[in-house]
């Protein structure tokens, strides 16, 4: 089973998913993003989805939930790449993904992470001074 990278930059988590994701392979994720979470103390999770052609509703869920897990262990989610198709396809699946933030690629997600008051490190990649307030 491939596992999904989790990569960190300063306080964020990089989730980029480049393989089609089954049920065991979204659950696996759900579960490594909270342990990395939990582990790195990150604020924000940015989860990149521009590859998937196709989410269906199980994949749609779990993204509502990993943004849930994150909010209760203090971190924000962003999902970008979100393609209109698949915007469509959720819609039509009664999907709202409450508690996803959207952004229509990376820079524009650490923009929104770095605009957020718990963020930090962010500033050199997006331009954004933070001040650490």
């Amino acid at each position: 089973m491939d596992r999904v990278p989790v990569l960190k930059i300063g306080d964020i988590l990089l989730v980029s998913i480049q393989i089609d994701l089954d049920d065991q392979s979204a659950m696996q994720l759900q579960e490594d993003l909270s342990d990395r979470i939990v582990e790195t103390g990150a604020h924000g999770v940015v989860i990149d989805i521009s590859a998937l052609e196709i989410v269906d509703s199980f994949i749609g869920r779990m993204l509502s939930t990993i943004a849930a897990v994150s909010r209760v262990l203090d971190a924000e989610t962003v999902v970008v790449g979100m393609r209109p198709a698949v915007a469509i396809t959720l819609v039509e699946l009664g999907l709202s993904l409450n508690g996803v933030r959207t952004a229509l690629n990376v820079d524009k997600a650490l923009e929104i992470l770095a605009a957020s008051k718990h963020i930090q490190g962010v500033g050199v990649l997006t331009g954004v001074e933070d001040d650490g307030a």
